[in-house]
């Protein structure tokens, strides 16, 4: 038992938090980013130990958009109060899109020449996509659900293939949940347009 405990702790540790931050993303709380922040800080060493670079190296990213995510929460985009829940501005859909495509091939470009990873396409992918979820999530956007769903079905399997199955386990979850959290934050988005209309 203290065997399995030793080579899985911070898999368990970095997955409670994990679960944490989905629950509390799905209520659009602001504590989310402060559990982020640690659950980041630990899955620096997860990933690197694991041999995933690029969910390492994007790991420092989340951190500096956990702070980021903080303040823009609280702020609002353009006045002094929080930030609403609204939809992904169609202006963007196609420059993120081809943003998201480069940073992938980039980033998998860096796996291939300067790693030994064996599933470069797919951490790669993961986090050229992660790139824009956070960014969303951030922002508050209702679409940064569909992006996270994306995610989390590859990372999900991703992990398995990788041996960390209590974090591939909380992905295989949090499919679930960004499903349930799509529709909620739909009906928040709605309550708030109701209560307040432009």
């Amino acid at each position: 038992m203290y065997e399995f405990f030793s080579i899985y702790w911070l898999d368990m540790l970095t997955t409670v938090l994990g679960l944490a931050y989905i629950l509390l993303e799905y209520r659009a709380s602001i504590w989310l980013w402060a559990v982020g922040f640690a659950m980041q800080s630990l899955g620096i060493v997860l990933y690197y130990q694991k041999g995933l670079y690029a969910d390492c190296g994007m790991e420092f990213y989340y951190l500096f958009m956990t702070v980021y995510g903080y303040f823009r929460w609280i702020r609002g985009a353009k006045q002094k109060k929080a930030l609403p829940i609204r939809h992904f501005p169609k202006r963007l859909v196609l420059p993120w899109g081809l943003a998201t495509l480069a940073i992938w091939g980039f980033i998998y470009f860096l796996l291939v020449t300067f790693t030994n990873s064996n599933v470069p396409l797919a951490d790669s992918f993961t986090t050229a996509l992660s790139i824009v979820g956070i960014w969303a999530l951030a922002n508050k956007y209702l679409e940064q659900w569909l992006i996270w769903i994306a995610v989390d079905v590859v990372t999900s399997v991703l992990y398995l293939y990788k041996d960390i199955p209590f974090k591939a386990s909380l992905y295989a979850l949090y499919v679930v949940i960004a499903l349930c959290g799509y529709f909620k934050w739909e009906r928040m988005m709605k309550a708030d347009e109701t209560a307040s209309p432009t």
